[in-house]
């Protein structure tokens, strides 16, 4: 099989890095690093009591250590994080610390951060009573932590208002996340299509990054302006979701953000915002990084030549937006030629840098895909390759013997029928030969047994269940397997042959790449017209398995399996972790 193109390059091993961490650790790492330096620096200017910041950083610690504790124990985690809010509150109070707004008044980003990630947990996670129980311990904890982290000369009044606002929205769009992935099994298509999201989100990271750190400093503004400047960052929210759905719908998304920005541009000058709300260019930051990450997904998808007018017209946006607010968000426009000068060039090597990534990765797209097609070649001729041998060395044989016994009992018939009589029996024991021969065949459409296969596999009787429970009793992949079973007795001989072998193919992967795995478990039940079938492990090994799978097959052989019933295959990544293969066999298959 064709090798897949190199993967030792930084972007490939921030890559790994990430999936191997968790998007999750790593965004609360990222918001940790962030404090770290921020805090550390403020506490050492001229304003205040030097070092009196530093005494902010045990309760920043212990949020962190109560947001990674929920990804194993949601609801204790998110008990002990509304115990840190509120005791280290008292502490801040006591000690007259000064505090820093982030997304939430009084708030440090680590803290917001590390409450989101508990909150989705204890959701997805907790019973439902259970979970209801510590989220509103949570909020309620929030609440207590935003009106009563003020020190003396701060006003906590005229911030209340939106912390309430900013809260209400993360609660939302948090348990909206949440919710739909606690019913998985009940719906597998909605959770399917929330797999989807989640792979979008993975595929981002590098921009999801650069967004949420030009939305924290957003909101910081928001803040200071009093408010009024609530409506620029709306449109920033809008237009960072935009640019990270991009991939889907880059041309739609284009013109979506040129819109966005566009209304962004015309409410500015009505605000008044002066210098509260800083907008280099005249274009706040978040808008920036998220044109320029939907320059580089249409330019990735459509090519160059392709994306040129919509390019132009998101530059003709961008244009109007500097003329009008560019040095100072008022109603004077900028005319002078210097500064004119300065954001025509600084907007062209923003350009030009979104169009050279966006080339980049259309040419590395296109070596994977042409690697892809190869393997996929490889694999379809080997197939045909061990049908061919197959047909020849077997069922050719039986069927050569039925017609050689066939036409003996025609010349020796008339003259000896008992002759006759004994040759249907040949003929009859050559047939049931051929027909074991010829459900082997559909059953592997190999030559060769996979890697994976024993005599059990070659033995499947036409009770699924009962085989899945030897299969399952019987396997040496070294996890623990349970199993969730509701089939009935008539589930189709082909499409139950074709599900055990998906099966059998998962084990034999999760004991070979699913590294410290200790459990797995296996669902097989019918859902309308179609046999759901679905095997899960928790390792924490491999995000990518290899392509070649157990014996060089792997997902492409059990794709192709799927595929000549009609079926659907989903193979990838479990939010919480492990690997997780579904498949969707229709029921109307042929014997």
């Amino acid at each position: 099989m064709t090798a897949g193109p190199p993967q030792n390059n930084l972007y490939a091993r921030a890559g790994s890095l990430v999936r191997r961490l968790g998007m999750p650790t790593v965004v609360l790492l990222a918001a940790l690093v962030f404090d770290l330096f921020f805090i550390t620096d403020a506490s050492f200017d001229q304003a205040g009591r030097k070092g009196i910041d530093l005494l902010l950083f045990p309760g920043i610690f212990a949020m962190v250590f109560c947001a990674l504790w929920a990804q194993r124990r949601a609801a204790v985690a998110a008990v002990a994080a509304s115990v840190v809010l509120v005791s280290y509150t008292l502490f801040i109070q006591y000690y007259d610390v000064p505090t820093y707004s982030s997304v939430l008044a009084h708030l440090s980003i680590t803290e917001v951060v590390a409450g989101v990630e508990i909150l989705f947990y204890a959701a997805r996670r907790a019973k439902a009573g259970v979970a209801f129980a510590v989220i509103s311990g949570l909020v309620i904890a929030t609440l207590v932590a935003v009106s009563g982290r003020y020190y003396y000369g701060s006003n906590s009044n005229s911030t209340m208002a939106q912390a309430m606002l900013f809260g209400s929205v993360l609660l939302v769009t948090t348990l909206a996340f949440a919710i739909p992935g606690r019913d998985r099994d009940s719906n597998p298509r909605r959770y399917d299509r929330l797999q989807k999201v989640n792979k979008l989100v993975m595929g981002q990271w590098p921009l999801i990054g650069l967004l949420s750190l030009t939305l924290l400093l957003e909101f910081g503004f928001t803040y200071e302006s009093s408010a009024r400047g609530f409506p620029v960052l709306i449109c920033s929210i809008i237009a960072a979701v935009i640019a990270v759905a991009a991939p889907r719908r880059p041309g739609d998304a284009m013109i979506g953000l040129a819109a966005v920005i566009l209304l962004s541009a015309l409410v500015t000058p009505f605000l008044r915002l002066r210098y509260d709300y800083a907008m280099p260019g005249g274009v706040p930051g978040t808008q920036v990084v998220a044109g320029m990450g939907a320059v580089i997904a249409l330019v990735r998808s459509a090519g160059l030549s392709r994306s040129a007018p919509r390019i132009a017209g998101l530059a003709g946006v961008v244009a109007v937006a500097s003329v009008i607010n560019a040095v100072r968000p008022g109603p004077t426009l900028m005319t002078q030629p210097d500064m004119i000068a300065t954001l025509v060039v600084a907007a062209l090597l923003l350009l030009g840098i979104s169009v050279a990534i966006g080339l980049m990765l259309r040419s590395r797209d296109s070596e994977r895909t042409q690697v892809i097609q190869s393997a996929i070649s490889d694999a379809q001729t080997s197939e045909r390759m061990a049908l061919a041998r197959e047909l020849h060395d077997v069922v050719a044989h039986h069927v050569t013997g039925i017609v050689v016994q066939a036409q003996a009992a025609k010349m020796m018939g008339e003259k000896n029928p008992q002759v006759a009589v004994e040759a249907m029996g040949r003929i009859e024991d050559a047939g049931v030969e051929a027909l074991a021969a010829m459900r082997r065949l559909v059953r592997s459409m190999r030559g060769d047994a996979p890697a994976g296969s024993s005599e059990f596999s070659e033995q499947a009787t036409t009770d699924l269940a009962a085989d899945l429970r030897t299969l399952i009793e019987r396997s040496n992949h070294g996890v623990k397997t349970s199993m969730k079973l509701e089939l009935p007795s008539n589930v189709p001989h082909e499409v139950g042959r074709s599900a055990l072998r998906l099966v059998q193919e998962s084990l034999t992967n999760v004991g070979k790449h699913a590294a410290n795995a200790k459990e797995a478990l296996v669902i097989a039940e019918v859902s309308g017209q179609e046999l759901h079938i679905q095997v899960t492990d928790d390792g924490r090994g491999q995000e990518r398995r290899p392509a070649g799978g157990s014996g060089g097959y792997g997902l492409i052989g059990m794709r192709e399996r799927v595929a000549l019933l009609h079926g659907r295959l989903s193979a990838g990544r479990a939010p919480g972790g492990g690997w997780r293969v579904e498949a969707w066999l229709p029921l109307e298959g042929e014997e």
